[in-house]
């Protein structure tokens, strides 16, 4: 026994039951006259137009979103033009004035000789997923923000004192300006934890990361922990003579502070040793010779006692 398959005369009835059966929304639109000969009743659902009423190209332009308007509309002529398939995502204007993001995906369908016939395509809704993009997006955004951050003070972290030290050093040598740089070290730390607890030298970083951050206020100046005890300040377009006054800033409003250290072998309470360094960078210099010179300041100040700020004259 055997059949012949005959063919089915509702075929387009068939198609056009599944096209609009789908979330997305099909649509044509003949070239030479730039109007739809086609679009899905699903417009109405996502946008609120009737479907009657996108008539032509224009009709379309015109319910994008005006900062996604020209440069979607410009590329799809060109792609359309050179009879290159594309997608396209835009902000769609809905009927009751909120806007919907959409995917575009539009298809070049040609003549025998190679000019366009028509354009055919799907709309997609992909507002969702748009959403979702931008919770991903700030989130990644957040966690940039709080991988240059000291989890424990809250100032800026080793990376980006390091990037913003080289940034600065760019400035400073285009501009032949003086870059300042106070290395930071709390005294007798470890006498400290050993005699308050590390949950209280915790607290003791904190108040000591506090001062020091509001000490270097102009907007440019950077407070970073460097690691344990230590920290730095970056002074961008700061001499010598400002870059200590900031460091005797500093060692006075910790000292106001009055944190109790009874370990401590300078003060009954939490001081800081400081090494200053102030350099307008040549071609030749490096941004790690400003911070050995602020390191051997700083070493020079533990070694005379502590509790004290070396620059260049002592």
């Amino acid at each position: 026994m055997s059949s012949t398959l005959q063919p089915d005369h509702d075929d387009a009835g068939v198609y056009r039951t599944l096209l609009e059966s789908t979330q997305a929304i099909p649509w044509r639109i003949d070239w030479a006259s730039a109007r739809f000969t086609y679009i899905g009743p699903q417009i109405e659902r996502v946008l609120g137009w009737p479907q009657g009423s996108w008539q032509t190209v224009d009709d379309w332009a015109t319910r994008i979103h005006p900062e996604d308007r020209q440069k979607t509309v410009d590329c799809c002529v060109s792609q359309s033009l050179e009879g290159v398939d594309h997608e396209a995502d835009y902000r769609a204007l809905t009927a009751d004035g909120d806007y919907v993001w959409i995917r575009d995906v539009v298809h070049v369908i040609r003549h025998a000789d190679g000019s366009v016939d028509c354009l055919v395509g799907f709309m997609f809704d992909i507002s969702e997923r748009k959403r979702a993009e931008d919770k991903i997006l700030q989130l990644q955004k957040e966690l940039e923000a709080l991988s240059y951050r000291d989890a424990l003070t809250g100032v800026a972290n080793r990376r980006m004192f390091d990037r913003i030290l080289d940034v600065e050093w760019g400035k400073a040598r285009a501009l032949a300006q003086p870059l300042s740089l106070v290395i930071v070290d709390i005294d007798f730390f470890k006498q400290y934890n050993d005699r308050y607890g590390h949950p209280q030298g915790d607290a003791c970083l904190k108040e000591v990361a506090r001062v020091l951050d509001r000490a270097a206020a102009r907007t440019r100046d950077l407070c970073a922990r460097l690691g344990g005890e230590e920290f730095a300040l970056v002074l961008p377009a700061t001499d010598e003579a400002a870059a200590l006054a900031v460091a005797r800033r500093c060692a006075q409003q910790l000292a106001r502070a009055a944190l109790p250290h009874a370990a401590s072998n300078v003060a009954e309470v939490v001081t800081c040793s400081m090494g200053v360094a102030t350099i307008v960078p040549g071609s030749q210099d490096t941004p790690g010779a400003l911070i050995d010179l602020a390191d051997a300041r700083l070493y020079r100040a533990k070694a005379a006692g502590r509790n004290r700020i070396a620059g260049s004259a002592g």
